[in-house]
């Protein structure tokens, strides 16, 4: 596997299955956040739930089935548990004030420029003038449709304006967590090592918090399902966007990833019955279409 692994990195075959990962992280995020989101907990409630879980399950792998991390990687690990931390912490508070319809495209809409951004300054990569203008495309869809689920808005108003600087905040963080678990990702010889260690370290810190808080308590069997089901999801999610990092370009992974947008909305049109709308199905479009000329014009 790993010698496979190691065949396909920056090659074409690779950069092949790099886009399937970007695009199935993009669906899976939209899955772990409408989990974290949802109407039943709130989303710290939600969140240390499926930490416990995700805890539960990556501990017994980092420990007794991958290679543990060389020494100089440490400082790396060290700098992902704050940042993680933190995009974590910014997350829950943007979606505890806003409505997850206004801010969750804000906050990946953010996300990939800085990514972009940061992904020239850090691993020397560059985008085309094509690139550029499909990137525009889709942050002209995400902040739009952002918009436009706003002026639609008839609850949270109270709390709109602070929980849109939290979004812009928390996609910032994902350009660093982005940017920063790349890096990792690509200075250990075993992926797996970084991904199972990831998932260790960056997953006792809300249940850590809620059980200072005194806020722990005996989970429902609902709220069990949604933690276990949550956590296979966020390895998934993560662990796709990550391994796409390493075998192909930064910018690119982060931009088919947030093609997640779409995935949301169409989750909800097809599960939940909720309506489109021609505007809103013009918007998504842009978000694709955006993706698809970063993809093409590389």
């Amino acid at each position: 596997m790993m010698d496979w692994l190691h065949s396909v990195e920056g090659t074409e075959a690779g950069h092949q299955l790099a886009m399937i990962l970007a695009l199935t992280a993009a669906l899976l995020h939209a899955v772990f956040g409408a989990l974290q989101k949802g109407a039943t907990y709130d989303p710290w409630t939600s969140r240390t739930a499926m930490d416990v879980a995700i805890f539960t399950m990556a501990t017994p792998v980092a420990l007794f089935v991958v290679p543990w991390p060389p020494l100089e990687l440490w400082w790396v690990l060290l700098g992902m548990i704050a940042i993680q931390s933190s995009y974590k912490a910014l997350q829950g508070a943007t979606y505890q004030r806003g409505a997850y319809t206004v801010v969750y495209p804000v906050v990946r809409g953010t996300g990939p420029l800085f990514t972009v951004l940061g992904a020239g300054l850090i691993f020397g990569e560059t985008f085309t003038a094509p690139q550029w203008f499909g990137v525009g495309l889709l942050l002209a869809g995400l902040f739009g449709l952002s918009a436009y689920n706003m002026a639609k808005l008839t609850v949270d108003r109270a709390t709109l304006v602070p929980a849109l600087w939290l979004a812009v905040a928390t996609g910032m963080m994902v350009a660093l967590y982005t940017t920063w678990n790349a890096y990792g990702i690509r200075r250990v010889e075993n992926p797996f090592t970084f991904l199972a260690w990831f998932f260790m370290l960056t997953s006792w810190d809300f249940p850590l918090a809620a059980a200072l808080r005194g806020k722990l308590r005996r989970p429902e069997p609902a709220l069990i399902r949604l933690a276990v089901i949550g956590g296979l999801v966020a390895f998934g999610s993560f662990g796709s966007i990550m391994m796409a990092t390493r075998l192909d370009s930064v910018g690119e992974a982060a931009i088919l990833r947030e093609t997640s947008t779409v995935f949301a909305a169409l989750i909800g049109w097809l599960l939940l019955k909720e309506s489109v709308g021609p505007r809103r199905l013009v918007l998504m479009s842009l978000i694709a279409l955006g993706a698809v000329v970063v993809e093409f014009a590389g």
